[in-house]
């Protein structure tokens, strides 16, 4: 059927090239023939009127012309085609509708400019290259500014707001108020090569808490790759473990996966975390990751960061100072005379005065803790030593 299509479409375009081509011949004909001298052509035909022949002739010629650059044009058509595709594989819908805005407002502002030069000789050159030139411009412009022109819509945006409130206080009960179904649409995630690895984001999501589209470049499956074919086995075993996770977060319902066909020399990066960045401010996502210098940097770039450590310890149970826990003291602090243990999430506890009792179950009251990205530390005193 795709072949079929394929020649159907050649041959369209043959014969709208070939009806072109002789239209344009007839037109050229008609704009010639009162140029030439009455002598022009010395040896006329006899039968045939000499404007009719060189009529017949351009139109014969052009079309030919026409039949003969259809399948370069159609060559053309393609890379031209294919590259869009390229390019809007890693662009946002929210991107396009800005340029496109931005177009069509700098053609409006070009051809109103434009309206003064219309009678002059070179009128239509200036128009040509006001279009151009306010038309790229407009769209670059809308297209890096446009969440600042989100501030200008928040006004009437709050004033709507504030109208239907008033319509619901007035004219409605709140209770028997029919609740108007609203669309809501989960944002774009780029997940890094730790968070993969890390393996957690895949029990994230069979439990329903990760939702929307996940947009997996191809880079990161490369650098996967390189782990999992590395000759050290734990790196190996890392690898062949994220790309598990890979397949396994392909077959969960609601998850939409999309590998992006990017590299590090079509991004114009040196890291794969640089590039993550770019691809991530490309097409308006967030990233997805446990790799705390990627966060940082990504912060700094405005980017909204989902960290899995950081959501792992908002789920840890809260401690408060005072209370009492048991804990093994299973080696010595950086601190002189601290002992560390773990609790039963992985917690790691600092026990001051700790380092006697390594090797032993005690009580230790809470004193303080310490939150960070990387995870949370929990610091206490020894109450009492457990006899098992």
């Amino acid at each position: 059927m795709g072949d079929s299509f394929s020649r159907m479409m050649k041959l369209t375009f043959r014969g709208l090239f070939l009806l072109l081509g002789g239209i344009v011949g007839y037109q050229l004909s008609i704009y010639i023939l009162p140029q030439l001298p009455p002598d022009w052509f010395p040896w006329a035909i006899r039968f045939i009127p000499l404007d009719i022949g060189f009529m017949i002739f351009c139109v014969l010629f052009f079309a030919a012309v026409g039949f003969v650059l259809t399948p370069l044009v159609l060559k053309g058509l393609g890379f031209i085609g294919s590259l869009f595709e390229r390019q809007l594989q890693t662009t946002s819908w929210q991107d396009i509708t800005a340029a496109t805005m931005g177009l069509i407002i700098g053609l409006l502002v070009a051809n109103l400019i434009a309206l003064p030069f219309s009678d002059l000789p070179f009128g239509s050159y200036i128009a040509v290259f006001l279009n151009i030139v306010l038309g790229y411009l407009g769209a670059r412009l809308v297209l890096k500014r446009q969440q600042d022109l989100r501030g200008v819509f928040l006004p009437i945006k709050g004033i709507k707001e504030r109208l239907q409130s008033l319509k619901g206080k007035h004219g409605t009960d709140l209770k028997h108020a029919h609740m108007e179904p609203f669309a809501y649409e989960a944002s774009k995630k780029v997940l890094d090569t730790s968070v993969i690895i890390d393996g957690r984001i895949l029990d994230i999501a069979r439990t329903g808490f990760l939702e929307g589209h996940l947009v997996l470049p191809r880079f990161i499956l490369i650098e996967l790759q390189a782990v999992a074919d590395s000759t050290d086995p734990a790196r190996r075993t890392r690898g062949r473990r994220g790309l598990d996770v890979v397949n396994a977060l392909q077959n969960i319902d609601g998850l939409n996966i999309e590998i992006v066909e990017e590299s590090l020399k079509d991004l114009n990066v040196g890291s794969v975390d640089e590039a993550l960045v770019e691809v991530a401010l490309k097409i308006s996502a967030d990233i997805l990751t446990t790799d705390y210098n990627l966060n940082k940097i990504a912060q700094i770039q405005g980017l909204n960061v989902l960290n899995v450590n950081d959501l792992a310890n908002a789920l840890k149970p809260m401690l408060l100072p005072g209370e009492t826990i048991t804990v093994d003291i299973i080696r010595e602090g950086k601190e002189l005379h601290q002992g560390v243990g773990y609790l039963d999430d992985g917690t790691m506890l600092v026990v001051e005065d700790g380092e006697n009792y390594i090797g032993k179950r005690v009580e230790v009251v809470v004193t303080s803790m310490l939150q960070t990205s990387a995870g949370r530390m929990v610091f206490g005193k020894i109450r009492k030593e457990v006899r098992s």
